[in-house]
This record gives C-alpha cells, structure tokens and sequence, in this order.
C-alpha cells in the first residue's frame, strides 16, 4: 500500500545526520515528505524508487508525526523542512559547510533568501545559487549546472522546485555532482526569503497547518488537502484493521 519508507528521527538527528553527509564525503540525499508526496509514490513507482533510494526521508507534516508516535510508537519530531534547513546552515557555520541553493520562484526571492540568511548567519559561506526554468532542461543547461555547482565547491545543495520534481531532480545529478548532500526543501526558500508567510506555530504543532496553507492558496492547494487527506486517512484506517501490507511508510 504505502511503501515509501520514512525517516522516523528527532530533529536534532535529523540535522546531525545532514551534516555528517556534509563532511563524510559521500553521494547523499535527503527527502522532506508531507501527505501529498507520500501519496505520490501510491501513485508513482518511479517516484517510489527514488525515495527508497534516498538516505533519509523526513517527515515534514504532522499527520505522518501522529501516526509515527501513535501507531509505530517512535519517538519522533515534525522534521519541517525550513527548520531542517535553517538549523544545519547555523550549526555549519563552525565546520565551514558551503551552501548552494536551486531553485527559487525567481531572482528576487533566491537573492532575499541569501540576504535574509546573511543577516541572521553573518558568517554563512553561501557558494551560489541556480534558478531553473519552469520546463525540463536541455542536455546543454544540464551540463551548465552541473558544472556551475561543481566549481562552487559546495558541501550541501538546497532544492527547492517541488515536490516530485525535486526529489527527481536528486536521483538524476546526484551520481553528477560532487556535493556530497543534496536536501529537497520544497518552499522553504519562499519562506525564509519572507515572500509567502508561514502558519502560526500553534497551528503547525496541532497539525492545522494545512488549513491555514489551503486558505491561503485555496486554487493550488484544495486537490491536494480535501480531496489527500482524507485518501490517506482512509488508507491508513484500512492498513490499521488489516495490517495489510505493511505499516504506514514502515516507519524506522
């Protein structure tokens, strides 16, 4: 049924996990996963392939938080994906970790992000960022940055275009890029550069979040919470009674 699995870890392991990555010099990436991109890989077994693959996958919205403590018991944090990415480039600072980020909705929301950061981080190496054209790109552009992250000596590259096209993003260029941590963070870069505005705290710890995300975007966002969260609550549900075939996600 569900069978993408899923990172069941504090958010101080998560960050730790992330930055060890950094300095290991390896091939990793992390996903950052809500109810929506779970219930594409229901759909997607492509899209299913890459997350198995991935090093971590983080659970971003509190449904999964919920079920993971309640259900598989573990003790577990919301690993909200502009948490992770705010609390790895301040604990970095000190190792000297370099930061590229792809992605953004344009120039002026990347260069707020990279402002934003440097006011609170005055230290923060920020190596570069790239902002990708809404359309699949050429073999050419594909060179091109590949090339542009490799010479900037980055230690994590931030992605932020989406989910899927993030996460697929990651499998492609990882086996092409010499940063050894890629991190899929879907709209953090929106909300740190301070463009689109973040639910209030108390709604985020209560799992109200998508409610205050749906009234603010209600033509983007209404498929994917009034018509998935009730799928996956249904999903759930039957995976509870039958406990057929797996638990949710396999929580570890």
């Amino acid at each position: 049924m569900l069978e993408a699995v899923l990172s069941g870890v504090t958010l101080g392991r998560a960050v730790a996990n992330v930055i060890a990555y950094a300095r290991d010099g390896g091939k990793h990436y992390v996903c950052v996963f809500a109810v929506d991109s779970l219930l594409r890989c229901q759909d997607s077994p492509e899209l299913r392939r890459v997350q198995q693959a991935a090093d971590m996958t983080l659970c971003d919205g509190m449904p999964l938080v919920f079920t993971g403590r309640k259900i598989a018991r573990l003790g577990m944090d919301r690993c909200y994906g502009p948490d992770v990415m705010l609390r790895v480039i301040g604990e970095g600072r000190a190792l000297g970790l370099k930061h590229f980020f792809y992605g953004g909705k344009d120039e002026e929301t990347v260069l707020k992000l990279e402002s934003n950061l440097r006011a609170k981080f005055p230290d923060v190496q920020i190596a570069g960022h790239n902002i990708p054209p809404y359309r699949p790109l050429s073999d050419d552009e594909k060179k091109a940055v590949v090339g542009q992250i490799n010479a900037s000596g980055a230690d994590i590259v931030w992605v932020g275009t989406g989910t899927p096209k993030q996460d697929f993003w990651c499998a492609e260029f990882r086996p092409l890029l010499d940063a050894p941590v890629f991190v899929a963070v879907g709209a953090a870069f929106n909300f740190h550069a301070g463009t689109v505005a973040q639910a209030p705290r108390w709604m985020k710890r209560s799992g109200l979040e998508w409610l205050f995300r749906l009234c603010a975007e209600p033509r983007r966002l209404w498929r994917r919470y009034l018509v998935g969260n009730p799928r996956f609550l249904l999903l759930l549900l039957r995976q509870i009674i039958t406990r057929k075939p797996r638990r949710l996600g396999e929580l570890v």
